[in-house]
């Protein structure tokens, strides 16, 4: 099992987190509001926002809400104004976690994460303890039930992708962050629909965690993805299916 896929990582506790509709779709929200503000209310000459949007119809976020996340970040409507801001960490067994956020208050955000870590075996880092271990790169999963492996693959690197790895039901495609929305577009336009695409930080290396660090990071994990201001956690560890399934 490893972190650098982050739909196989998150798959056994993203159901039950995914339940709680309402966090989803805040989570989601911000991101709209965010890539509208800083790009444009138009999807089509937004990428960034185009992909928030795919994902919030994927979540089947109502259009409604979605319209109004665009227009609070274009100005029509009033909104709160959220900052990115990207936390480094350390989790149990020496795991390195790449936390980002989109806050409102960042002196709160800090203090909820580091709270969070610190009751879970983890410790803030300071700026560039852990980002020299990854790589920015876009991800998207397609499920591959069906699928013919090779015609996946040979579509996908037409499209412009880095890198077609399958794991179980599953391929995690890779591409360059300004590649993500166009190759998305061009497979769904083949006939093959994605399931979740974004931008994530993808290890160089990973670390294996067994036993309590194994049951401590997954809980950890749960932990700060319960948190409103975090986005996305991603983070370099492999890790047994076992153990998986027993955290």
């Amino acid at each position: 099992m490893a972190g650098h896929s982050k739909w196989k990582t998150t798959k056994h506790y993203k159901a039950a987190l995914d339940a709680k509709r309402g966090a989803l779709f805040t989570k989601l929200i911000r991101e709209i509001t965010v890539a509208a503000k800083m790009g444009g209310g138009d999807p089509d000459g937004n990428p960034r926002l185009r992909t928030a949007i795919d994902n919030a119809r994927a979540a089947s976020m109502p259009k409604e809400n979605i319209e109004r996340g665009v227009k609070k970040g274009t100005g029509e409507l009033e909104g709160v104004e959220y900052t990115e801001v990207l936390y480094e960490a350390y989790g149990p067994g020496g795991v390195a976690l790449m936390i980002q956020s989109l806050t409102d208050n960042p002196v709160r955000t800090v203090a909820d994460i580091r709270h969070k870590l610190s009751r879970n075996g983890g410790n803030l880092g300071s700026s560039n303890s852990v980002s020299y271990l990854f790589d920015r790169k876009g991800q998207m999963g397609l499920d591959a039930e069906g699928r013919d492996e090779d015609a996946v693959m040979m579509a996908a690197l037409e499209a412009g992708a880095e890198d077609v790895v399958r794991e179980d039901e599953q391929f995690t495609i890779t591409t360059a962050p300004a590649d993500l929305h166009a190759v998305r577009e061009t497979l769904e336009k083949g006939g093959l629909p994605v399931r979740d695409a974004a931008l994530a930080w993808i290890p160089k290396t990973t670390v294996k965690v067994e036993g309590e660090n194994a049951t401590q990071l997954l809980k950890l994990l749960d932990a700060l993805d319960d948190l409103d201001d975090v986005q996305n956690v991603d983070a370099n560890f492999e890790m047994d299916d076992d153990a998986m399934g027993d955290a």
